[in-house]
């Protein structure tokens, strides 16, 4: 799938129309507009089932003093200038997100997607945050790590009353920080996050040469229970998930990350599953240079190829793209990186079971009988391929075709693509690595066993 500055493919006809309206929003920034537009209108999505998402969304670059956030398979958020104000406009509703293909999941999100899109700002804005609530249930936005006035803080019969369906309600205040935050409900947070009530909260420096990165990217990490051949998340759930999310995607529906030798690259994530997530990177060391508490001073980093990532925090890597080739960047939990999956499936590690899994379809044809394989889990993704059906809306729990083979992954899991042709401000995926002659692990021998 290619995606580039000028590419706004894959998010369908609202969301292209919501891109439009952003460059309207900046040129509006001279002229401080003070009267709606009519397109702005634009921007709210009518028919938020029809926007699944799929591709990542880059925002033009022109007009701004600072290098715009991608979102992985997300999008920044509009806003008009309003007497020297930014006017951001958020939608809390129910959406359906596809989480790769042949999967949908209905969840809970903000202006058509979950997550929502990322509020990009910049130091020192002030910035005005609009939240109708079209959810079934009340609802509040908490600002996760923001400093503000306390009465903006967005906790539920605390800080303020609830927004109850179909009310409006309005947060202002003054950017005092930059760094990586987040948004989220603080109401009925065991269901409203469970469904996917989040979204990430950039806010760039006021001084645009500090921090500065060549290419700049985030996501948020979300899991979900979805029961095979279902599609709604069982938000009681409290630590047995079966879906680990980038993004609400799971791979091979994740997009990778598409960067140039030489490059300096940000990557932030930000933590709202139930547990923590190491996250390795393959190929580049790296260093966590802010978190949801401010940036980390120089003296105070240190080399790492792991980040694990707290529940309910954010974490911010960088590093610079000195090897080329198609790495890997996942969550080393190996279950995470995996697709739907029950935890009650029997060891049958070598047990002989080919004729007795054939009895049971037989006698149970409208039964999924998927126990462990003799020799391992891979023999599951084998069976899927020679044709085994799953159940409708399930997803398999290894999957993913590479160059030289499956890949035999799920879940939290995608690439970072690192190119020496890769132009400046491209983000067009490449393609697989072409290996230089030589390089490639070969076969010796073969063994008998």
């Amino acid at each position: 799938m290619k995606h580039d500055r000028r590419d706004f493919l894959g998010l369908g006809a609202a969301l292209i129309a919501s891109a439009a309206v952003a460059s309207t929003s900046h040129a509006g920034e001279k002229n401080h507009c003070e009267t709606p537009s009519k397109n702005r209108q634009l921007t709210l999505v009518k028919d938020p089932k029809r926007v699944l998402s799929p591709a990542t969304l880059i925002t033009p670059q022109e007009g701004k003093n600072y290098n715009p956030i991608v979102t992985l398979n997300g999008w920044s958020l509009p806003y008009e200038m309003k007497e020297g104000v930014k006017e951001f406009r958020i939608i809390a509703e129910p959406v359906v997100r596809e989480f790769a293909p042949g999967m949908v999941v209905n969840c809970w999100g903000y202006n058509g997607t979950s997550p929502g899109p990322t509020i990009e700002a910049v130091e020192g804005d002030r910035v005005r945050l609009i939240v109708t609530n079209k959810l079934p249930e009340h609802t509040t936005i908490h600002w996760h790590g923001l400093i503000l006035p306390n009465g903006m803080d967005g906790v539920g019969g605390l800080t303020q009353s609830a927004i109850s369906p179909g009310e409006t309600y309005v947060y202002e205040f003054t950017l005092r920080q930059s760094g990586t935050f987040m948004y989220h409900p603080h109401a009925d947070e065991m269901v409203q996050m469970a469904l996917g009530m989040m979204g990430m909260f950039i806010i760039h420096p006021k001084k645009p040469q500090e921090h500065r990165v060549d290419r700049d990217f985030c996501f948020l990490l979300a899991s979900y229970d979805v029961a095979p051949g279902t599609y709604t998340p069982n938000p009681s759930t409290m630590t047995e998930f079966n879906l680990w999310s980038f993004n609400s995607r799971v791979f091979p529906g994740i997009d990778s990350m598409n960067v140039r030798v030489g490059d300096r690259v940000r990557i932030r994530v930000g933590n709202l599953t139930m547990t923590n997530h190491p996250i390795h990177m393959h190929g580049h060391p790296f260093e966590v240079t802010c978190t949801d508490g401010g940036w980390v001073p120089k003296s105070a980093r240190w080399p790492e190829v792991t980040a694990d990532i707290p529940v309910g925090a954010v974490r911010a890597i960088e590093f610079i793209a000195t090897q080329e080739g198609d790495w890997s960047f996942h969550c080393h939990k190996s279950h995470h990186t995996m697709g739907p999956m029950g935890h009650a499936v029997p060891n049958m590690i070598g047990v002989k079971q080919d004729d007795l899994t054939e009895k049971i379809s037989d006698l149970m044809p409208d039964y999924m009988y998927m126990p462990m394989g003799k020799n391992g889990m891979a023999e599951m993704q084998d069976m899927v391929e020679m044709g085994m059906t799953l159940p409708e809306n399930t997803l398999p729990m290894m999957t993913g075709q590479g160059p030289f083979g499956p890949i035999e992954m799920g879940g939290m899991f995608t690439l970072v693509k690192v190119r020496r042709d890769q132009p400046k401000g491209d983000y067009t995926d490449p393609g697989w690595y072409k290996h230089p002659e030589g390089t490639v692990a070969k076969k010796l021998y073969a063994k008998k066993v």
